[in-house]
């Protein structure tokens, strides 16, 4: 066989192989999450069992006990109605803010870019103390609605930084030429600028989305009654008392809260590509 062929086939094994170990790796939790939803709990705590089939015929018990025995879905609605309040207020924050930064020449525009994404990097285990006393002048303590306003303190700068290098890969002259043709700045804008950001937006309201619901420290912080919990600290307070942990459940909590994320991320998956490799052209 010649070398070159074998070389090739070495080359292709190598990458077929790589490929395996990372889809396993990705693959791998949401598998043992699926599977350790649907064990029964003789299945889940004998050690004498192998952990990764069903040993026992699958139940729906740990089901039936998040949406019978606790708040689970009430958790689904708060998490849902956070999430889509901060979205739009992210949007309606981001969009313009990047658009002017984006459209502001020489050095003040990119360094108003940059301060405002350092703003992102800043731990948020360094903020809660001053948000907490925001919160609690506002009345809002023990309550979703200051998830709702503390949430956009983190999704508002790095959306913009992201729509400010999407904005900047849309040429001017489009908008210039919408101008021309009759259309104030801000019609040029809403007409123009935005369609062909779609993907970016996309992008943004994925993002944000996905971080609203996975985020755990300020609304253990700031909320401590179960009917006001969204999801994470629901699932995460309420299902595990003193050192007892109630894995079928929390495991069976985690998937309804993931599944719709990897729908939305796997239907709009080249219209997110699209937003953050746009974001990145300069």
């Amino acid at each position: 066989m010649p070398r070159a062929t074998v070389a090739k086939a070495a080359q292709e094994t190598s990458f077929y192989a790589a490929v395996a170990f990372f889809f396993i790796l990705a693959a791998f939790p949401f598998y043992w999450m699926v599977i350790t939803s649907f064990k029964t709990d003789a299945d889940l705590y004998n050690v004498a069992h192998i952990p990764f089939w069903f040993n026992d015929p699958p139940t729906l018990k740990h089901f039936q006990y998040l949406f019978h025995e606790t708040l689970f879905a009430r958790w689904l609605l708060n998490s849902l109605v956070i999430g889509i309040c901060v979205v739009a207020i992210t949007l309606v924050t981001a969009l313009p803010a990047a658009y002017s930064l984006a459209r502001m020449t020489g050095k003040n525009g990119e360094a108003l870019g940059i301060g405002i994404f350092l703003t992102y990097l800043v731990p948020p285990t360094l903020l809660f103390l001053p948000l907490s006393r925001v919160i609690a002048v506002l009345g809002l303590q023990n309550s979703m609605w200051s998830l709702v306003l503390v949430y956009p303190t983190f999704t508002i700068p790095f959306c913009t930084w992201l729509l400010m290098g999407f904005f900047k890969s849309i040429p001017p002259e489009i908008e210039e030429a919408a101008i021309v043709d009759g259309c104030s700045l801000f019609g040029a804008f809403i007409k123009m600028a935005l369609p062909l950001s779609l993907p970016g937006i996309l992008t943004v309201v994925i993002f944000t989305f996905t971080l609203t619901l996975q985020e755990f420290v300020y609304a253990l912080t700031f909320i401590s009654s179960s009917a006001q919990k969204p999801i994470t600290l629901g699932v995460a307070t309420d299902l595990i008392r003193g050192d007892i942990f109630y894995w079928g459940e929390i495991m069976a909590g985690a998937l309804i809260a993931s599944i719709p994320v990897a729908i939305a991320y796997n239907f709009f998956l080249d219209n997110f590509i699209a937003g953050i490799t746009g974001g990145a052209v300069k």
